[in-house]
């Protein structure tokens, strides 16, 4: 078997410009990566001066959460101002010296755009709350009257992916209740009118912006969740494909189509990537058309718990949803939303579901170290593209034990304490094995969410010139993308191997085994061991191990 081809775009020197289809593409979260000004909160500068590091990791993207002006109400994906940077994070000029520095050393740029929702302090919800019902301003929101003789219940029964109800009621001027507005995540949130021709104007604009500015490419938030059934129809599970009232609606296609064609007017077309959750693998692919998104999150892979017959289920899945529309895969083992791997894998429930996260699940943090450096070469291996999610190549656990005081996340709040929430995976991460914030910042301000003592053991300093740590798996593992023609290519295979064991071929002569079951295995014949997660043993793979061989 192997993965379908297309035609890609060619630059004036002949170079393809599909750089996304085979690209490690480096996700960082600005608060916690790196602080420059020792404020204790990651900032553009601290990025700026660690440009070196990603260099040197491999990387060929950078995506960035967003870095826009926000009340930071849901980490930044609140945005009251997309043209303008947070001051906490820098400023515009910033961002452009940071876009040009990372290309000056081969690295791309992605930036998040939000279509779902903007915060409430955006000056059009700032404008449509100060406006009677029915005027023009509230047109490019969704405010309705109530149900029930006296409007005090919401519009719908719709649930929030946050908990809770999706609907807040407004105050009139004269104090009396007001109308209700749609807020699928928090109610700091407002949902968006697809509907009103300004929002899509917008938005195009905003990609203009950006573009214009050297950014090459956009992640797409929530992209299943812009378009509403304007009925606003009680919430039931038997509708059918493009059905449910505000997931998956076929009126998304058109708005992406328009943001394609702004993508493709540039001279290096700009590559869009869609946050798509979907369980629907033919609904997935139709984002993924040749005029629509180029790729799109594989969230169904990165939940998949540490078992072989289920990531062969997966990985299956998905080159065969990705054929029909040509487009290439994307892979990854978290981010900014997920339990970190180093942890998830060491549970007796390794999948990952929102709905099942509690504080207090035990973990093997030993055996999860050995099944995520497993994983990464799992990952590593396959044909596509390969997020890394920033501290997963330091090996950094779930800190799962912040003070309850220090958590953010609006997923706690809403559900009442009972999620955890995801600060846990965004903890600032260290650089050196010591100091006030272990190299995070060169202040002496506490980093804003704090860090486990011994954080230091898991850093950068402590990691660098050892031979065996997950740093230097990650560096070993991106130069053999880069420099092995197989592993750039689209041929994709599987190979005959035991219940236990996850095994395929890539190109001619390179292979890739994950040994999930309980003993050790034997190796195939090869001619050479690239690569191992952790060490053979009398030529055998031990269990939770990954190996790359050449035939």
């Amino acid at each position: 078997m192997s993965t379908s081809t297309s035609t890609f775009v060619r630059n004036a020197s002949g170079e393809s410009t599909a750089w996304w289809r085979t690209a490690v593409i480096y996700q960082v979260y600005p608060r916690s990566f790196a602080d420059g000004n020792g404020d204790g909160t990651g900032d553009l500068a601290g990025v700026r001066s660690r440009l070196p590091y990603l260099s040197s990791l491999g990387v060929d993207a950078i995506w960035f959460t967003p870095w826009y002006s926000s009340p930071l109400a849901d980490g930044g994906y609140d945005v009251a101002d997309y043209r303008a940077i947070d001051p906490a994070f820098g400023t515009l000029e910033e961002a452009e010296s940071l876009i040009a520095e990372a290309a000056a050393l081969g690295i791309r740029t992605i930036v998040d755009i939000v279509p779902n929702h903007v915060s409430d302090q955006h000056e059009w919800f700032r404008a449509a709350l100060a406006a009677e019902p029915g005027s023009p301003e509230r047109q490019r929101f969704w405010f309705r009257e109530g149900r029930g003789p006296d409007g005090s219940q919401p519009p719908t029964d719709w649930i929030s992916s946050f908990s809770g109800g999706t609907w807040t009621r407004t105050t009139n001027g004269d104090g009396t209740p007001g109308e209700w507005y749609l807020h699928l995540f928090a109610p700091q949130q407002p949902d968006l009118n697809w509907n009103h021709p300004d929002v899509r104007r917008e938005h195009e604009d905003v990609l203009r912006f950006w573009f214009d500015r050297g950014v090459a490419g956009i992640r797409i938030d929530s992209a299943t969740m812009p378009v509403k059934d304007d009925s606003f129809p009680v919430l039931v599970d038997e509708r059918g494909p493009g059905g449910h009232p505000f997931v998956d609606r076929d009126g998304l296609h058109d708005i992406y189509r328009g943001w394609r064609a702004v993508a493709d007017s540039y001279e290096e077309p700009r590559m869009l990537v869609g946050e798509i959750w979907l369980a629907d693998h033919r609904r997935f692919a139709r984002y993924l058309r040749p005029d629509e998104m180029h790729t799109a999150f594989n969230f169904d892979f990165m939940m998949r718990p540490w078992d072989p017959a289920q990531l062969r289920e997966s990985i299956q899945t998905t080159v065969d949803a990705h054929r029909p529309v040509g487009a290439a895969p994307t892979w990854t083992l978290s981010n900014h939303d997920v339990t970190r791997p180093a942890t998830r894998f060491g549970r007796e429930d390794s999948s990952f579901g929102f709905a099942a996260r509690r504080f207090g699940i035990p973990t093997d943090l030993a055996t999860g170290r050995r099944r995520a450096r497993a994983a990464a070469l799992l990952t590593g291996a396959l044909p596509g593209s390969l997020y890394l999610y920033q501290g997963d190549e330091l090996g950094l656990p779930e800190v799962e034990d912040l003070p309850r005081g220090a958590l953010q996340d609006p997923m706690y709040f809403r559900s009442e304490g009972v999620d955890p929430g995801r600060d846990g995976c965004r903890v600032p991460l260290p650089w050196t094995e010591s100091g006030p914030t272990f190299g995070f910042g060169d202040g002496t301000a506490p980093s804003w969410l704090p860090q486990p003592v011994g954080w230091g053991g898991y850093s950068v300093q402590a990691q660098e010139a050892d031979p065996g740590s997950t740093l230097s798996l990650y560096r070993s593992m991106l130069a053999l993308r880069r420099s092995e023609p197989a592993l750039r290519g689209e041929d994709f295979a599987w190979v005959d191997s035991s219940d236990g064991v996850v095994a395929f071929r890539r190109g001619e002569d390179l292979l890739c085994l994950v040994n999930l079951g309980p003993a050790a295995v034997a190796l195939p014949p090869h001619s050479s061991v690239l690569l191992t997660s952790d060490g053979l043993v009398a030529g055998t793979l031990p269990t939770d191990t990954a190996v790359w061989l050449r035939r």
